[in-house]
């Protein structure tokens, strides 16, 4: 038996997983909108073919007959991962996750109506049904982890525990929740009003273009489009799409997605061509792929190095609009600390503080027997202790997020956990190159090839903790996270350290 008997399965399930991204992305961009119902019918058939694929008994005695042969280290990992799918739709019965898939698919359109007519409780009864199965199939699926929420939190950063991150989220409260009440009882006033100037569209996108392809984006293996929500899918490392949204009285938003869309971009490019097409091909986790994007959109997209070469040029598109905003009044309003109720519109600041919200509440739902009616009273206390701002509507509190209602339970942690990965991969690289000499020359493809030759072309062969080991010495270290922050907004608001 040889591993080349496992390659024509390998490529048709990524063909099936292609097709299925393919209808997704088009749904997304271009489709017309009457075109759902009869395409996600077709949807439906691939997606049980994949299944079947995955799930097929001759894939599994040939993954176990070649589990024990002397194999390459990607070989193992693909046979490792194809087994770990396989257990997790085993254990769980087929009938019972077909009604799940219905119900998740009726409680996301419950979902969208609950939120736009401010009304939880209509969405109470699906979020509890399905917080309920996912119970039961968690504990269907459980190992030896000690909390069910650990059995859904692999699914997403595998190696990473609750346990793990509730130190991380600790240092947060520690540290960063201090820091932010010192900000917002600061004197120094940072104003952004000219980011709420008309901003042309087509000069938007004149110059989001360039700005993807001053990073590193290569339009030769990409394309960028525009989508409601900016997202990043790929097909296999030559064929990788970005969208962003446009708003003419809002110049930052398309600017600063486009850059974290491209830091995802880059990431799936630059994934070595021998495991582009298998189910390795994809990023380390959830969490590492986030790491990736945040680190080009924050770290670097909000310093002054990075726009120290280009500020003149961003101001002679838009002329005269930015005429009268210096250098560092256009440092300081991207990177203004601005307390919200809304995740997707936080400051890198208090991002992670939404994140702590619902990852404690997440634990709550699958660790203690909670009552559903109170979960809006607890999301608001929470936010008034933490950022210290109260929903004034659930619709801006916990109807906020669609994850819930798709079932994504233990990814919302992926996002913070990104943030903090980004930060040590910033200070490794500035002990051992000269990365912000790079960032300063515009020198993008010497960052680009040192992410690529150190992380990015292993894909999904190690995990996250892994990774981190075998390049920076040490695994996920969230002070690097602490100390990046503390030192980045004592600076912008001029506190006493």
């Amino acid at each position: 038996m040889k591993f080349k008997d496992l390659e024509q399965y390998i490529l048709k399930r990524q063909a099936l997983n292609a097709a299925l991204t393919l209808f997704s992305w088009d749904q997304d961009t271009e489709a017309p909108e009457e075109s759902v119902e009869q395409t996600t019918t077709y949807a439906g058939i691939l997606s049980h073919e994949l299944f079947e694929v995955i799930t097929d008994k001759k894939v599994k005695q040939l993954l176990l007959e070649l589990e024990s042969q002397n194999l390459s280290l990607e070989q193992k990992t693909i046979i490792k991962k194809w087994l770990k799918d396989i257990e997790k739709f085993e254990k769980i019965p087929v009938q019972k996750y077909q009604s799940h898939q219905e119900l998740l698919m009726k409680a996301q359109r419950i979902w969208q109506k609950a939120k736009k007519e401010n009304d939880y409780e209509l969405f109470l009864p699906y979020l509890k049904q399905i917080v309920e199965e996912e119970k039961e199939f968690a504990k269907y699926r459980r190992n030896n982890e000690h909390y069910l929420y650990d059995v859904l939190l692999d699914d997403y950063e595998p190696g990473f525990q609750s346990q793990q991150l509730d130190q991380f989220f600790n240092m947060l409260k520690k540290e960063i929740i201090p820091l932010l009440q010192k900000i917002q009882n600061s004197t120094h006033i940072i104003d952004k009003t000219y980011n709420e100037r008309y901003y042309d569209i087509d000069k938007q996108k004149t110059f989001n273009h360039w700005i993807a392809e001053y990073v590193g984006f290569d339009f030769n293996k990409g394309l960028m489009k525009e989508s409601v929500h900016p997202f990043t899918t790929n097909f296999h490392n030559k064929d990788v799409r970005i969208t962003t949204h446009y708003y003419p009285h809002n110049l930052e938003s398309a600017l600063f997605s486009t850059i974290h869309e491209s830091g995802h971009a880059l990431y799936e490019m630059n994934i070595a061509d021998h495991i582009t097409m298998t189910p390795i091909g994809v990023g380390a986790s959830m969490g590492f792929h986030e790491s990736q994007s945040r680190f080009y959109e924050n770290i670097i997209g909000r310093s002054p190095l990075f726009w120290k070469p280009i500020y003149s040029k961003l101001q002679r598109t838009f002329e005269p609009l930015l005429d009268d905003v210096t250098f560092q009044h256009f440092i300081d309003g991207i990177n203004k600390v601005q307390t919200n109720l809304i995740r997707t519109e936080a400051d890198e600041l208090t991002y992670s503080l939404h994140i702590m919200v619902r990852y404690e509440i997440e634990k709550k739902m699958f660790e203690e027997d909670i009552d559903y009616h109170q979960l809006p009273t607890l999301w608001n206390k929470l936010y008034k202790e933490y950022l210290g701002v109260t929903p004034s509507f659930d619709s801006e509190g916990i109807l906020q997020d669609i994850h819930w209602a798709g079932g994504a339970f233990g990814y919302f942690p992926s996002y913070a956990i990104g943030s903090a990965i980004g930060a040590q991969i910033y200070a490794y690289m500035k002990k051992t190159t000269d990365i912000e000499e790079w960032i300063l020359n515009g020198d993008f493809k010497k960052i680009k090839n040192y992410l690529r030759d150190n992380f990015h072309q292993y894909g999904a062969i190690y995990n996250t903790n892994e990774l981190l080991q075998k390049v920076t010495g040490e695994p996920f270290n969230p002070q690097y996270y602490i100390d990046y922050l503390k030192e980045k907004y004592t600076q912008i608001y001029h506190l006493s350290h």
